[in-house]
């Protein structure tokens, strides 16, 4: 977020417990199943999916402050989030796949991490071999095996999106007159 100015994170709900070093309002809010259940039920997600044993979704309030102000809000999600996203913001939605540069790097990168076991890790790497299916329908494409040349390649996008003639509606208007 400091890389790219004026890209606003979001920050998921989550019902899963925090893992060491997340930070409540940072990485995610934590919130019970009950909690989750009624901001769904309450029509407060712009997207939620299930992604193995817990609840994951994007508060759809803070997401439409930052479209109706015109700023770019940047989500981390799954492809049930993205394809829910694609559907619910047609105009809005820019849609990028991160890939690793392998299957064995993401496992090894799962392994470093060391929050899961093998078992957990087994299933994060059959879900990602199913999700890797969907990524011609994305946008973009975002290899990321050096993070500095992804940040690069995020702005990129970031900056070529912000170009877009659709969303140059400000910019255009004195033109109009």
């Amino acid at each position: 977020m400091r890389e790219i100015d004026g890209l606003t994170p979001s920050v998921s709900l989550t019902t899963r417990p925090p893992r060491s070093g997340e930070v409540e309002g940072i990485d995610y809010r934590f919130v019970t199943e009950e909690e989750f259940q009624r901001r769904l039920d309450a029509d407060e997600m712009a997207e939620s999916a299930r992604v193995f044993d817990a609840r994951y979704g994007t508060p759809r309030l803070p997401l439409e402050a930052a479209i109706a102000a015109g700023r770019d809000m940047l989500l981390d999600i799954d492809v049930q989030g993205a394809h829910s996203m694609r559907s619910r913001y047609p105009r809005d939605a820019v849609t990028i796949f991160v890939l690793p540069p392998s299957f064995e790097e993401l496992a090894d990168r799962l392994r470093k991490r060391g929050t899961e076991d093998a078992a957990a890790i087994a299933r994060r790497l059959s879900r990602a071999r199913e999700e890797f299916r969907a990524y011609p329908e994305y946008d973009y494409l975002i290899v990321n095996a050096n993070i500095a040349d992804s940040l690069t390649q995020l702005e990129a996008i970031v900056r070529a999106e912000r170009l877009r003639v659709a969303r140059l509606r400000e910019e255009i208007a004195p033109w109009k007159k």
